[in-house]
């Protein structure tokens, strides 16, 4: 009997140090987006925000979490990606546009996704409510649609002549991120300004062809309806919108540093830093279903200054005196 405790011990012993010994296991995170390749603007200024938000955190991807990043190429369709790191197993998903979002939500409704959107995440459908999302989606919104009637007020007091603004956006599809357009006619009436409706198509937006018809309907300024679709074109938007002399407002700074004339957006890069907390916090047992949307609280006016004056444009005192960051 007594040969029998002393092994019984023994093999608890073993068994409890064996256990001990385990390292503990390793979260995994899925990075999913719609667009660009993650080494390329705007993709990896938007990695890079991620990375840095989990690492005030505490994360580092060589040691205590791992992190698989997915952006689709021409062969592989965003529904695809988001299949496949559901079967790596991943903890928590992070969807970066709304087609990312709607892939993986389609995609199941048990792991808990991260989203950070520029769209209305309860008229999208991603999320019941912003206080309760319920499901299993939650994360940030740039409230970039809300904003569309101020920035078409900025545009007016740069430019009080402006009469017909041609508005940049793209055909929506079954998995698509949303018009934008519609956002604009409200403020259009009310400023008394016409819209130029300059459609383009996924997955080529003929641009080039956008701004013809721009030319032919005589406008004489543009606004740029941020979308992934677009987002990697910024550069020839900038270079075209120059050429026919079109002053441009955007939805996102980064049309600002390609060398468009003005954005009107929350910051792009702290809503991937913020979403690093989100997935902090359910990695550490909360409920996505529980977790608020976070809505931006500050709106930053980024003006190109170099672009103002190859316009020949001078920007009124009072809208510099308003403007976050002015590039000279």
């Amino acid at each position: 009997m007594r040969s029998f405790l002393l092994l019984l011990g023994f093999i608890l012993a073993t068994y409890h140090l064996a256990e001990a010994q385990q390292p503990p296991k390793i979260p995994r995170v899925g990075y999913l987006a719609s667009f660009g390749a993650p080494n390329e603007s705007p993709a990896k200024y938007q990695v890079a925000a991620f990375r840095e938000g989990l690492k005030s955190l505490g994360f580092d991807e060589s040691k205590n979490i791992l992190v698989d990043y997915r952006h689709p190429e021409e062969s592989v369709h965003t529904p695809e990606l988001a299949a496949e790191l559901l079967r790596l197993k991943v903890d928590v998903l992070v969807a970066v546009d709304p087609t990312a979002i709607r892939a993986a939500k389609q995609a199941t409704q048990t792991v808990p996704i991260v989203m950070i959107t520029n769209q209305d995440p309860v008229a999208a459908g991603f999320v019941k409510s912003l206080a309760r999302p319920g499901g299993n989606v939650t994360g940030v919104t740039r409230l970039t649609r809300e904003l569309s009637g101020k920035r078409l007020e900025i545009l007016k007091d740069v430019v009080p002549s402006i009469f017909r603004v041609g508005v940049l956006w793209v055909r929506p599809t079954a998995l698509g991120t949303g018009t934008g357009f519609e956002n604009y006619e409200t403020a259009a009436e009310i400023l008394r300004i016409h819209l130029q409706s300059l459609q383009v198509q996924r997955p080529n937006p003929d641009i080039d062809g956008a701004f013809e018809e721009a030319a032919k309907a005589r406008a004489n300024a543009l606004v740029i309806v941020s979308n992934a679709v677009l987002r990697p074109h910024a550069k020839k938007i900038s270079e075209l919108a120059m050429r026919n002399r079109l002053p441009s407002i955007c939805e996102a700074t980064q049309y600002v540093d390609a060398g468009c004339l003005m954005s009107y957006a929350s910051d792009d890069t702290e809503s991937y830093r913020r979403a690093a907390i989100y997935v902090d916090k359910i990695l550490k047992g909360a409920k996505p279903a529980e977790l608020p949307v976070e809505q931006p609280t500050k709106f930053e006016l980024v003006l190109n200054l170099k672009t103002a004056n190859q316009l020949r444009l001078t920007i009124p005192q009072k809208v510099l005196a308003r403007a976050d960051r002015v590039i000279k």
